[in-house]
């Protein structure tokens, strides 16, 4: 297998969002701003409740790992994802918009099954709320993930989805032996404040010993380290990561190692829907870390390319889009 830069784990969803009120979360009882897991029943239920009085915005391919690889890899990181997909006609959309856009995938991530989906409803506000049916990613193992690459990779990423599955916690737990065996950094996020409410224990089996990068946003960071103020979950998150990124929305992100601390500015744009701008910024990141370029820099490419997808309706921008706007960063800073 091809040597890559970016090795990712996560769960394969397909998305279908919406345009919702404020009324309607309230009615079908949806916590904002968080992710919630069901069944398929329920699922189907609540996609033909949206037909039938929201508005439909269109399908794309999602995941959280997977929206930060497509960044990473648009941007011109080489990256493999490591996934569960059902051999469905989603399944086969899923992976080949993988490929489409640059990633490697494997053969074993297919098995029998249904893919997963997620209804991302997005309210008036541009806050995303997901309701999703993992399907046959909630049984993601070892066996659909080829580690090949792994071996030889400059980092492994994690989504903390991943928290909630105990066979897909075994398989994060060997590719991070595989990273550490062969000097390999790695990376996680947190993903939800829904992981760190419900699925704590998940996810600190997933930190592990520790992480070299650990991305989370502000409520996140609070909520894991049951602290009142960024500050003191700032300092708590620095016991478990070399380095740790709290996104902050609008207002930028903070960024510390044990030597820096900087904050960078968020980018005024009018905010559509936040579906996916986070996993945008951890790829945007990892790039232009692995690029060679300091925190400010990776920071500042980070909330570029993430300002660009709150901007829009979907996790993704356009193949075409990122080398774009990693030159107008460029052209910025001379």
């Amino acid at each position: 297998m091809a040597t890559v830069d970016l090795f990712a784990i996560g769960n394969a969803l397909i998305d279908q969002e919406f345009k919702v009120s404020d009324e309607f979360l309230a009615e079908q009882n949806l916590q904002k701003g968080t992710m919630q897991l069901t069944d398929g029943e329920t699922q189907a239920q609540l996609f033909q409740n949206l037909q039938n009085s929201q508005v439909y915005k269109g399908q794309a391919s999602g995941g959280s790992a997977a929206n930060t690889t497509v960044a990473f890899s648009a941007l011109g990181g080489s990256a493999f994802y490591g996934c569960r997909v059902g051999n469905d006609e989603l399944g086969s959309v899923y992976l080949d918009g993988l490929n489409d856009a640059g990633i490697l995938t494997s053969k074993k991530s297919i098995s029998e099954g249904v893919t997963g989906t997620c209804m991302v409803l997005v309210s008036p506000d541009s806050e995303r709320t997901m309701h999703t049916y993992l399907g046959i990613t909630a049984e993601l193992t070892d066996s659909q993930i080829d580690f090949e690459s792994l071996k030889t990779a400059k980092w492994l990423y994690i989504e903390g989805y991943l928290s909630t599955s105990d066979s897909a916690r075994v398989a994060v737990q060997q590719a991070r032996q595989i990273a550490k065996d062969n000097q390999v950094k790695i990376a996680l996020t947190l993903s939800d404040p829904a992981m760190v409410q419900y699925a704590r224990t998940g996810l600190e089996e997933l930190l592990d010993d520790g992480v070299d990068l650990l991305f989370c946003n502000e409520q996140e960071a609070v909520m894991y380290t049951q602290t009142e103020t960024i500050e003191a979950a700032l300092a708590a998150l620095k016991s478990l990561a070399k380095t740790v990124v709290i996104t902050l929305g609008a207002e930028g992100a903070l960024v510390a190692t044990a030597e820096e601390h900087i904050q960078v500015a968020g980018r005024k744009v009018t905010a559509v829907d936040t579906n996916g701008a986070g996993d945008a910024f951890s790829g945007a990141f990892l790039y232009a870390l692995n690029a060679g370029k300091d925190l400010q820099t990776a920071a500042e490419l980070a909330i570029l390319i993430s300002s660009q997808v709150v901007a829009q309706f979907g996790p993704r921008l356009a193949v075409a889009d990122y080398p774009k706007l990693l030159k107008q960063l460029e052209v910025e800073s001379v």
